[in-house]
């Protein structure tokens, strides 16, 4: 069974959980960082990207009145948390270590991790294939979790964001970065990527990579979990979710 049908089972929303949750404005936090081309700034100053058009699709659907509120990736847990926002719409993935600390939404996306480097480097997406190189990775992701636990042999270089990852790749100061395979293949179309190429997803590891990504929450916070489930049960039965990624993407991503 898919993802959209399993969500679309869930689709019936209870009147008095929506009006709970819709009370008053939902601040929804996205990271500050560019993460084309799921959340980015464009000329004129406003988020543009996937992630934003399904953010807003979804309060759409939920009939919630949402704020986007960015917040630096380090510390957006925390910002939860300490209720400075109310959910999190970030490419976050659902993993057992998060869940110890806040609640989720049912999964919106789900793509696997890969491994990105010059296309003339012969590496292979496994502990073999990358001992020995300078591995890339975004601080505070499952991708940092993941390669410190599988790719040990490899020398890890942790970046604030994923843009100097990709920066320093294309500089040829490390060897490989490992990120979302289509945060990757943005990159590997673009200018700035074109000296590169996805060798391959890495072995999955569901406890790290988790199951997919959806809204966190702060623990016991029922009312907006129903609501934005609801709402994305909603764009994917409807057929928004395939509307909104037909324009970015070639392929679905959940």
């Amino acid at each position: 069974m898919t993802l959209k049908t399993l969500l679309a089972t869930g689709l019936t929303l209870s009147t008095l959980a929506t009006g709970a949750a819709q009370a008053e404005q939902v601040k929804i936090g996205i990271a500050a960082e560019p993460y084309p081309p799921f959340a980015s700034l464009d000329s004129s100053g406003t988020w543009v990207g996937w992630e934003v058009e399904v953010i807003d699709a979804v309060c759409a659907a939920a009939e919630l009145d949402c704020v986007l509120t960015p917040v630096a990736w380090d510390g957006i847990i925390p910002s939860l948390t300490g209720q400075q926002i109310d959910a999190i719409m970030a490419s976050m993935s659902i993993t057992e270590e998060r869940l110890k600390t806040i609640d989720f939404s049912d999964a919106y996306y789900n793509t696997p991790a890969v491994i990105v480097a010059d296309k003339s480097m012969d590496i292979a997406p496994t502990p073999e294939g990358l001992e020995g190189k300078i591995l890339g990775i975004q601080a505070s992701t499952i991708h940092q979790a993941y390669a410190q636990e599988h790719f040990a042999n490899a020398e890890i270089r942790v970046y604030q964001t994923q843009d100097e990852a990709n920066q320093d790749l294309f500089a040829g100061r490390i060897d490989a970065i490992q990120a979302d395979s289509i945060a990757m293949a943005d990159f590997v179309g673009s200018d700035a990527g074109a000296c590169c190429e996805i060798k391959g997803a890495v072995a999955d590891d569901p406890a790290i990579l988790g199951l997919g990504v959806g809204a966190g929450l702060r623990k016991g916070d029922d009312a907006l979990r129903t609501a934005l489930n609801a709402g994305i049960a909603k764009i994917l039965e409807d057929g928004t979710h395939d509307k909104i990624t037909a324009r970015y993407f070639s392929a679905s991503i959940y």
